[in-house]
């Protein structure tokens, strides 16, 4: 059953990420995809990457499977009891770095974990979500972003969004800034008190719904005007993603600690970004209001209105 399951679940993960390469190929409508099929000792992988398109600066859609015969201490911290398994491990996981400052940058994520201990039942569990980083946010795209979060997760209980918006705001944290990545989502991780159908079927929705959740995004803002001032500020501010990745995020972690492929784990990193020695924005800008207004967590349904948006990912 193991292997029917994991099949089933390594099918859907590398189409899902053909589907999102087609569909950001088909927005961006210059750039596409540099595909780099991989292996090595451990690992096989698919790492796809789009780079200086008419607007999306850099983008990478990666599948990977991973497994090894000691789980890695990222993972044995939170399961001590599993310290030494065999695991596998496989996901999706993407990045997108638009150029219009007004888009935001926004990360996805899918993945099943598998362990194995002798004379011992094996232990599964999915994880994932998504979560967006707008510079210069729209509080009506935040509703949609996180309405279409709530309706993937609907189906499968009153509390799923809930829970997870919070879990996805309490992780994406920079706490040595005192403020959030973003304006959260989803995220979800050790997913396995439901039966392992419910629990695929719910990892697909999340992947699904991703599509109908950022490209509204991107279709409205892409073509804003901007200069250089909005340039500037969204280069400083993806350098909290690259503060975040480096030190916070446990993907990064696992990977670079099961000794994935450095290369794939690494290229979720922006190709341009600036630090400023004790900047900050000037009262009453564009610029505090995301610091004021947005770096934190907020009931983004409260005051739900009808969608702005069509649902469209044409």
């Amino acid at each position: 059953m193991q292997k029917l399951n994991l099949l089933t679940v390594k099918e859907y993960f590398t189409s899902l990420q053909k589907t999102i390469c087609d569909q950001l190929e088909q927005e961006d409508s210059v750039a596409s995809f540099m595909c780099d099929n991989w292996q090595s000792a451990n690992a096989i992988g698919s790492t796809r990457v789009m780079c200086d398109g008419k607007h999306i600066e850099k983008a990478a859609v990666n599948f990977s499977h991973v497994s090894g015969s000691k789980l890695p201490p990222t993972a044995s911290a939170r399961y001590p009891e599993l310290a030494g398994a065999a695991f596998q491990a496989m996901g999706v996981s993407l990045i997108i770095h638009p150029l219009n400052p007004y888009v935001p940058t926004t990360h996805a994520n899918v993945r099943f974990f598998l362990a194995e201990r002798p004379k011992a039942p094996p232990v599964w569990w999915f994880g994932g979500g998504y979560d967006l980083t707008p510079f210069y946010p729209f509080e009506e795209d935040c509703r949609h972003w996180h309405t279409t979060a709530y309706n993937a997760c609907a189906p499968f209980g009153e509390t799923v969004y809930a829970r997870f918006k919070e879990w996805c705001d309490n992780y994406f944290v920079l706490p040595h800034r005192n403020e959030t990545r973003g304006i959260g989502g989803l995220f979800f991780d050790d997913l396995n008190k439901w039966s392992f159908d419910k629990s695929f079927k719910f990892i697909q929705s999340i992947g699904n719904s991703f599509a109908e959740a950022y490209l509204p995004i991107m279709q409205k803002r892409k073509d804003t005007a901007y200069g250089e001032r909005e340039r500037d500020f969204q280069l400083y501010r993806r350098g909290r993603y690259v503060e975040f990745n480096l030190l916070q995020d446990r993907g990064t972690l696992f990977g670079l600690q099961s000794k994935g492929r450095t290369e794939s784990i690494l290229v979720s990193l922006p190709p341009l970004v600036k630090w400023r020695y004790n900047w900050q924005p000037e009262p009453g800008t564009p610029e505090a209001s995301l610091y004021a207004d947005f770096l934190r967590p907020r009931d983004w349904l409260a005051k739900q209105k009808l969608d702005p948006y069509d649902g469209s990912t044409k």
